[in-house]
């Protein structure tokens, strides 16, 4: 037998929890001292405690804790409740991750309005040849591109690998509103044999006469600075966007982002 004390220490829960479960019925002692009101447990009762605080960190209620305990649930089936549990868990953590990202990324924007940090160059784009493969995008927030275009590159380069290609320059991404929300396209410059059919797609990207330049460095998580402020250097200079965009992966890879270096494009023609 386990004083309250040790059994909790064992149990890695407090003696006030301890006392609550008594309370509740969910985890009476195996003997309590009837002079001194002592509770005193045995080991073979911390597979029920394991129990309970497994069911409870499923999300339910020590009520429906109760209910699942007396209908003896079988370790198997909990193992598999847990499992689920534990992805669910983890989808939320990655979802209050990005989203936390994403309010960073919009905190920086706020932190460098009215500041213009960027050095842009207007230059013409030649057109350019891709193989490449596009998916669709619920907007243009930066997660939600995100989760698409990292795995429409990680596709690309497998069915480039499978073709016997491989890239001849930077990859090239750029982004076109559907009534669906954003088809993004990313792209990649290989030699592609004439006359020969490929898993992917092949597009002729035309050249552009005048595009207002940027360099992006850095994880695009923070991409969304650099396009406002390219925007208002547009603006400011005299110039006006045309809706076409694209971004060309000039130093890119697995591992820290610190040290990827986008080329941000923006097509634009002089403001009568």
């Amino acid at each position: 037998m386990f004083s309250i004390g040790d059994f909790a220490r064992l149990g890695r829960v407090s003696v006030r929890m301890l006392r609550h479960y008594d309370t509740l019925g969910l985890l009476r002692p195996a003997r309590v001292d009837p002079y001194t009101g002592y509770r005193y447990y045995d080991a073979g009762q911390l597979a029920r405690l394991n129990r309970l605080i497994a069911l409870k960190n499923l999300g339910l209620s020590l009520e429906q804790v109760g209910r699942v305990l007396e209908e003896k649930v079988g370790t198997e089936e909990l193992y598999g409740m847990l499992r689920l549990r534990r992805a669910e868990l983890e989808a939320q953590v990655a979802a209050d991750m990005a989203r936390l990202a994403e309010v960073e990324a919009r905190l920086r924007m706020i932190e460098t309005e009215g500041v213009m940090s960027i050095d842009v160059v207007v230059k013409s784009v030649p057109a350019v040849r891709l193989a490449e493969v596009s998916g669709l995008a619920e907007s243009y927030e930066t997660e939600k591109i995100s989760r698409v275009i990292q795995p429409l590159y990680a596709e690309l380069t497998r069915r480039l690998q499978d073709a016997g290609l491989s890239f001849t320059g930077p990859a090239i991404a750029y982004y076109e509103q559907v009534p669906e929300g954003v088809r993004v396209h990313a792209g990649a410059q290989v030699n592609l044999e004439p006359g020969v059919t490929y898993d992917f797609d092949v597009v002729d990207l035309p050249a552009i006469e005048q595009a207002a330049t940027t360099i992006h460095r850095g994880s695009m998580d923070n991409v969304g600075a650099t396009y406002q402020n390219l925007a208002k250097w547009i603006q400011e200079n005299g110039y006006r966007g045309t809706e076409s965009s694209r971004e060309v992966y000039l130093v890119y890879g697995e591992g820290d982002p610190s040290g990827w270096v986008t080329e941000i494009q923006e097509a634009v023609t002089r403001d009568a």
